[in-house]
């Protein structure tokens, strides 16, 4: 299984960016899906994430400013950014949670660097 995350970017400071990541490969279904970032010398965090029943969680440093969505049909999910703020700068990786037909694997995607310049 392959993740495969775009979006990335520089963008001013009240900005906006989307970032999407589709999973491709040996997919039976995928249960929750979710992004994270690590900005350097910090450790990764959970940015948001979503469940296969549409459920959704935000750190509380992005709530009211990112909304995480998926599109079931293209095992893709989506990170929209607004109001962008120079603490958001980071490499953000998505993540999935992925059945196979002869088990089940924690997936990451390879990283998309996004900075916010102030």
């Amino acid at each position: 299984v392959q993740l495969q995350a775009s979006g990335g970017g520089l963008v001013q400071a009240g900005g906006s960016l989307r970032l999407s990541c589709t999973a491709s490969g040996d997919i039976f279904s995928i249960n929750a899906m979710g992004w994270y970032r690590q900005a350097p010398g910090k450790q990764r965090e959970l940015v948001a994430a979503i469940t296969s029943g549409g459920s959704t969680n935000y750190a509380d440093s992005v709530k009211g400013r990112f909304t995480i969505f998926r599109d079931y049909a293209k095992n893709t999910v989506y990170l929209q950014m607004n109001s962008l703020k120079s603490e958001d700068t980071a490499v953000y990786y998505c993540n999935a949670d992925i059945e196979h037909w002869v088990g089940r694997e924690d997936c990451w995607g390879q990283g998309t660097q996004v900075t916010v310049s102030s």
